[in-house]
């Protein structure tokens, strides 16, 4: 236990965390709704997201590799409260769409930050069992998050909602103070300009991806499998209520199922992460997940649907397990965050360009083909990763570099 209180300390931080985003995102929906009375309102929130990785991603991972982690992680979680705080004054004016941007790019920071500081700060024979047990919280907070916001609303408005997330961000916030301040040993020098800092950070990662091919050939695949289920979301409620034609109520089932499903996967997870190793975890769990959504994708019925959900969300917590560990193993700390951050632009752009052409398509042609098209598609991405992570062609390149990976 003793060896356990500060992560489970920055699991609490995180966990605290992750419900207040949940908080935010139902309440501030309504809000925008309410103002504006424009369901595209809403969607320009969900847009801002990856345009905030475009904005943020090409510079951030050079700050994130120079500045002490932990600090940067508290700051950001105290910018962010301080944004959300504000929001209630500016829900009705287009300011508000500028402010939901900086949070966006707070988040787009802070997450290749906690990546590189984890991987530092837990011991390389507790890391899986490590983000098992945060895979395990998300899915608790996906339940206990809305709960709360509804709580919020029986006992004031949204706007009450909003202020409890800044409140629990700042407690992450101070929290995050309260674990150890490791340096990670390895100084990054600046000289020249930022924008030649910029890109001489940007050919560190070029000839890092040039000497570990296979490691990165890994990451982009799963990567566009992440994509591919941000860009099936994008089209849940209209495939749900136009083409499945399920009531609210049941479309409210049918969302519960896939909370279920994760947090059943989760807890299996978190039993089994001693036993099973985190590249079979990732491509086995990838195929699962997309073979649950094409289930879902040529449903017919609510019980036909459900089952898909359940599958993919089952899957979908070994997967992203097994996904975080590869990254910690195999990218070594010193250039995490600049590995991380300038990949994440690559993953910002897929998700608008991809979520543009299936709307195009929905539009076009139909819901159904548009939603199945993009299953069919992310199942194909899925038997060449689950393909490339079988050979025991891995077992040597994993090895190729040895000397830069984590001990």
């Amino acid at each position: 236990m003793k060896k356990w209180k500060d992560p489970l300390l920055l699991l609490l931080g995180i966990g605290i965390s992750n419900i207040g985003g949940w908080i935010y995102l139902i309440a501030f929906n309504l809000i925008v709704l309410e103002e504006w009375g424009s369901p595209m309102a809403v969607v320009l929130l969900y847009v801002l997201k990856p345009v905030a990785a475009l904005f943020t991603n090409a510079w951030a991972g050079s700050m994130i590799d120079r500045v002490n982690r932990r600090n940067l992680m508290a700051a950001l979680d105290f910018f962010r409260a301080g944004l959300i705080a504000s929001l209630p004054f500016f829900s009705a004016e287009w300011w508000m769409y500028a402010i939901v941007l900086f949070i966006n790019m707070g988040s787009a920071v802070f997450y290749p930050a906690s990546m590189a500081y984890i991987t530092t700060f837990i011991p390389r024979e507790n890391r899986q069992r490590f983000n098992a047990l945060r895979g395990l919280i998300g899915s608790g907070a996906f339940l206990i998050g809305p709960g709360i916001a509804g709580l919020m609303f029986l006992m004031g408005t949204p706007v009450l909602a909003l202020y409890l997330n800044a409140l629990a961000l700042i407690l992450s916030g101070v929290i995050t103070l309260f674990l150890p301040k490791i340096e990670d040993g390895n100084p990054v020098h600046t000289s020249g300009t930022k924008w030649e800092v910029i890109k001489a950070d940007w050919r560190v990662v070029t000839d890092f991806s040039r000497g570990a091919v296979y490691v990165m050939v890994l990451y982009v695949l799963f990567t566009c499998m992440l994509v591919m289920t941000a860009v099936i979301d994008s089209l849940e409620a209209s495939f749900a209520k136009e083409v499945l034609h399920l009531t609210d109520s049941t479309y409210g089932y049918l969302v519960s199922i896939a909370g279920a499903g994760f947090v059943l996967g989760s807890l299996l997870n978190t039993a089994l992460s001693h036993r099973l190793h985190h590249m079979h975890l990732m491509g086995f769990g990838s195929l699962i997940v997309s073979s649950g959504y094409m289930v879902y994708s040529y449903s017919t019925d609510f019980l036909t649907a459900a089952i898909g959900f359940a599958l993919l969300s089952f899957a979908l917590a070994f997967a992203t397990t097994g996904f975080e560990t590869f990254y910690q193993e195999h990218i070594p700390t010193r250039i995490m965050g600049r590995v991380g951050s300038l990949y994440g632009l690559l993953e910002g752009f897929l998700v608008i360009v991809l979520t543009f052409l299936i709307g195009v398509g929905a539009e076009v042609l139909s819901i159904r083909f548009a939603v199945a098209a993009a299953s069919i598609f992310m199942l194909g991405i899925t038997l060449v990763l689950w393909g490339a992570l079988r050979k025991n062609y891995w077992k040597k390149q994993l090895n190729y570099n040895s000397e830069c990976y984590n001990k």
